[in-house]
């Protein structure tokens, strides 16, 4: 019993109440949210759209995401964190609903788009309220049980989303839009407003190498500094791998012959996996460097969709999707963390929807041109997308020890950095100001 008590501490121990608010709503929102994660075989299927226009239209979804994931990241630094969720939420049900009922192709493609851009919205948010809220030495453990959530909720939604689609296209959007609802009404209720109200003209730290200049720190800051930029890159790489299975794979598996509820097993396989073994995670990562996890995580990602070049049964789908999981499992702490170390604190909705614009950028490179790629290359798409991973793993090993001592260099200027005279612009590593979410700091028995 002690052994437990010490891998629950290790695991879930001190985090305020109001991460697991915002854990819950996420949750609920992931386990209806499966209606884009079908879009692709809606469009061939129900609506007799080709193999490339079918890859265009969800293209279209992952450009209004381009869009939506900076628009909610400049917004979660001038609304606030909580403003940024509800807005997102609400707007994303009344378009779901319309989604449900729309026949024409080009309707659905503008529909889907903007729900690309208000799908995207809470990203930055989300995780810059984590931040928010939750100690340094703790964040670690936070994004863990936040992929983990996200894969929870992956897991029920492809099970319920399997049988759906067999059944109602319709009823997919509509109950994605009561779930999106339902999380929206946990993030009104429970969570408060995380952001500190700075004084105007705190400077962010500058990134490593260039001096602060007299312009006022903004989306320019992020999309300047060279190591975070460099990250990002590596990360579009691992998303595209990514969303292979959600765009990609349901296409492949139907032309092997397999049924959509053979899609969801596999989907459903990655999740339950997921929340099987993620909150063993930290204790098997912890003792190596990220850089290292990252490039054996993205290594067995590349592994597992390019062993697709030879499926041709469900069995095989499954046995690849092993793989690509632990890939998915060991990456996603130490990315989440090395995105949270590499933004200064004034700038933190911001850095982080730079970072999360690689996701719909890769939503939309990804069936455009794996839609294109199939069609004419067919199972040696699956090669260009393993040799495409295996070079974003070396990619980590050379990029990690600058990234580090960078990351170094941002801590040490922050503990350089003078407090005003009222406290504001103060930044302390492994510290977080309580004083305007009090409320929402106790941790639950």
């Amino acid at each position: 019993m002690r052994a437990l008590r010490r891998w629950w501490h290790d695991t879930a121990g001190g985090l305020p109440a109001t991460f697991w608010y915002l854990w819950a709503g996420l949750l609920i929102n992931r386990a209806g949210a499966f209606a884009m994660l079908f879009l692709s075989l809606y469009l061939t299927d129900a609506r007799g759209a080709s193999e490339a226009l079918a890859g265009t239209v969800v293209g279209a979804y992952g450009a209004g995401g381009a869009v939506g994931v900076l628009l909610g990241g400049v917004l979660a630094d001038r609304w606030g964190r909580r403003a940024t969720l509800l807005a997102a939420h609400l707007v994303t049900a009344g378009l779901m609903v319309a989604l449900a009922f729309s026949r024409h192709l080009v309707l659905i493609a503008v529909l889907s788009a903007l729900v690309g851009v208000v799908h995207s919205m809470p990203s930055p948010a989300f995780v810059a309220a984590i931040v928010d809220v939750v100690p340094a030495e703790r964040r670690s453990r936070a994004f863990n049980l936040q992929f983990w959530a996200f894969n929870l909720g992956m897991a029920v939604a492809s099970l319920l989303a399997g049988v759906l689609a067999e059944a109602s296209f319709t009823a997919l959007f509509l109950v994605d839009a009561g779930a999106t609802l339902t999380a929206a009404v946990v993030i009104g209720w429970k969570v408060p407003e995380t952001l500190r109200r700075a004084a105007a003209g705190v400077d962010a730290v500058p990134p490593a190498g260039r001096a602060a200049g007299p312009r006022r720190p903004g989306l320019h800051t992020a999309l300047t500094d060279r190591t975070f930029m460099t990250f990002v890159g590596l990360t579009f790489v691992l998303a595209v791998l990514t969303l292979q299975t959600s765009t990609i794979m349901p296409l492949a598996m139907r032309a092997d012959g397999l049924r959509p509820s053979a899609y969801g097993v596999v989907v459903a396989l990655g999740g339950a996996l997921i929340v099987l073994g993620q909150l063993f995670v930290p204790r098997l990562i912890d003792r190596h460097r990220k850089d290292v996890v990252l490039a054996v995580s993205t290594a067995l990602l590349a592994l597992g969709f390019g062993a697709l070049a030879l499926a041709d049964e469900l069995a095989v789908y499954l046995g690849a999707a092993v793989v690509w999981t632990v890939g998915s499992m060991l990456a996603a702490p130490p990315n989440a963390q090395i995105n949270a170390d590499l933004a200064p604190p004034e700038l933190r909705a911001r850095y982080q929807s730079v970072f999360y614009l690689t996701f719909p950028a890769a939503a939309f490179v990804a069936p455009t041109l794996g839609g294109v790629s199939l069609q004419y290359l067919g199972d040696r798409h699956w090669l260009i997308v393993g040799g495409l991973g295996l070079l974003a793993a070396l990619g980590h090993l050379l990029t990690g020890p600058s990234r580090e001592r960078h990351v170094a260099a941002l801590r040490r200027a922050a503990e350089r950095k003078p407090a005003r005279p009222d406290g504001v612009g103060t930044s302390v590593p492994g510290r977080t100001d309580t004083a305007s979410i009090r409320t929402g700091l106790t941790e639950p028995h």
